[in-house]
């Protein structure tokens, strides 16, 4: 059985240094991530004592850290947050898109995250609903998710987002359910073309505004001559938009959304080895036919990468917008499930949550209130265990 390492074993054994060294660069959310890892399901955020009431068995629970960019503590938000986009999403075929920023504009996405990263979310929904809705294309009112990634395979800053778009829509008098095509949803030259002027126009905004800061390597760039030189760059480069055809059915849609919603830069299973000062993971080249392969990364370079990829406080990734938005979702489902004649399963919404225990056990077939020793009996809580003073993340 190979030995499992973690994002929290390099914390341990090289984020001291890693603080020592560049902790007056380090953001507070930075800080607050790395300190939650380390610690996360460690006696340091208490937990509790079990004991089974069969054998007396004894298993020691220690609490998860509950960052949203810890490895370990992703899979059952993720799962919740899955259970209830399974009562909102249509049953329509659906899209995957990706939207891509280019190379230029990551020095400056890096500096400015929140507003880089807020203009990403409105150019894109802007470049696909007014798009969907001209007549020429779809004319219609859609419904889709944006999921923003900061990264690529091997932990370099790549922000781009995913998006699950329904591939047909609401007319736009509210009257009708309109299919789309089944292999095609607008044209990637066209999506590309609206994204980056929309894109550009907003970043010169802020620009404007004096929302921007330009601190180090990229401090020629507050100068306004060379600010718009790079402008012009932009607008004469093709952005990467990608579209593939539509997954047929709500139940493939929830899938993918499983892939892209919940996932940090780099997950515990990817990581192959730690030895030393060194930490090897497995990455898929995309250049290279998706082919497997390996990378060593001094721990200080793999901390620093990881750290590129820790997002604001606060920050939402996860966006809903036109059919799937808060504003008015209720009544635009309703209606869209009518025009399908699609049955709003009431039984399944009127369902209470489940509790961790029970969602573990559906989830992987191991019922955690079990006794893992006897088998038989059923484990309880036998005594609190407190968080260590000062122990929490800052």
């Amino acid at each position: 059985m190979r030995k499992i390492f973690e994002v929290s074993d390099v914390f341990r054994a090289h984020g001291k240094a890693y603080r020592e060294s560049h902790g007056a660069e380090m953001s507070v959310g930075q800080l607050r991530a790395m300190r939650a890892i380390e610690i996360c399901r460690t006696s340091c955020l208490g937990g509790h004592v079990d004991e089974c009431d069969h054998c007396g068995a004894i298993r020691i629970s220690y609490n998860s850290c509950r960052n949203r960019h810890c490895p370990k503590c992703q899979c059952l938000d993720k799962e919740r947050w899955l259970e209830s986009r399974k009562r909102e999403l249509l049953p329509a075929r659906y899209f995957h898109a990706v939207f891509t920023l280019p190379e230029g504009l990551r020095a400056i996405a890096l500096r400015n995250q929140k507003v880089i990263y807020n203009i990403l979310f409105r150019s894109v929904s802007e470049t696909i609903q007014m798009l969907s809705k001209e007549k020429k294309h779809l004319g219609v009112e859609i419904g889709f998710i944006a999921i923003l990634h900061t990264w690529s395979q091997t932990l370099i800053h790549h922000p781009h987002l995913h998006c699950i778009i329904t591939s047909g829509g609401l007319s736009l008098d509210g009257r009708y359910w309109v299919s789309g095509k089944r292999d095609f949803f607008i044209h990637v030259k066209v999506l590309s073309k609206v994204f980056r002027g929309k894109f550009l126009d907003f970043l010169k905004r802020s620009y404007n505004r004096k929302e921007l800061k330009f601190p180090g390597k990229i401090a020629p760039l507050e100068e306004k001559g060379a600010f718009s030189g790079m402008l012009s760059d932009l607008y004469k480069q093709e952005w990467v938009v990608y579209c593939k055809e539509a997954l047929e059915n709500a139940e493939q849609a929830i899938e993918y959304l499983g892939r892209y919603t919940h996932r940090v830069a780099i997950s515990n299973e990817r990581i192959v080895e730690l030895k030393g000062n060194t930490i090897t993971f497995r990455y898929r080249d995309s250049s290279d036919n998706d082919r497997i392969k390996y990378m060593s990364l001094d721990a200080q370079e793999f901390i620093r990468r990881f750290l590129l990829h820790i997002l604001p406080d606060g920050f939402v990734k996860i966006r809903h917008y036109g059919l799937l938005s808060n504003r008015g979702k209720k009544t635009k489902l309703a209606l869209c499930r009518e025009l399908l004649g699609a049955l709003v399963n009431t039984v399944q919404e009127g369902l209470k949550q489940e509790t961790w225990e029970e969602l573990l056990t559906r989830l992987t077939g191991i019922d955690p209130r079990i006794c893992p020793v006897c088998r038989e009996g059923r484990m309880h809580i036998k005594e609190m265990l407190h968080a260590e003073s000062g122990s929490h993340p800052p």
